[in-house]
């Protein structure tokens, strides 16, 4: 792939990010939706770029994108975090998960 075809794609994933970030930041479920399957054809395509056709422009591309990407997982968690904490409450009981890690600490401080 040229470099310029990279910086294209880069250009267009940092687009995704970023509608992905607006779809997080309104619950839009189905802008969330449409917005992983585009991330994932982005990354079929850029699956088989080499190192060579990674040039000064496209890894400033590729630094923010990997910035957006981790900041949009952080809110992923934290909606997760907030849904999963309500779901207890709405229960009374802690999620299943917890008693699992709670035991692990336990076996762990035997």
């Amino acid at each position: 792939m040229h470099p310029f075809e990279l910086r294209e794609l880069l250009q267009q994933m940092l687009g995704v990010l970023e509608s992905e970030r607006r779809a997080l930041a309104g619950l839009d479920i189905d802008g969330i939706v449409g917005c992983a399957v585009r991330k994932t054809v982005l990354c079929d395509r850029l699956e088989d770029t080499t190192a060579e056709a990674v040039d000064a422009q496209c890894r400033g591309l590729l630094d923010a994108a990997r910035r957006l990407n981790e900041t949009n997982r952080r809110v992923r968690n934290l909606i997760a975090a907030n849904v999963a904490a309500r779901l207890d409450a709405l229960t009374g009981q802690p999620a299943l998960y917890r008693a699992h890690r709670d035991a692990a600490r336990v076996r762990r401080l035997r």
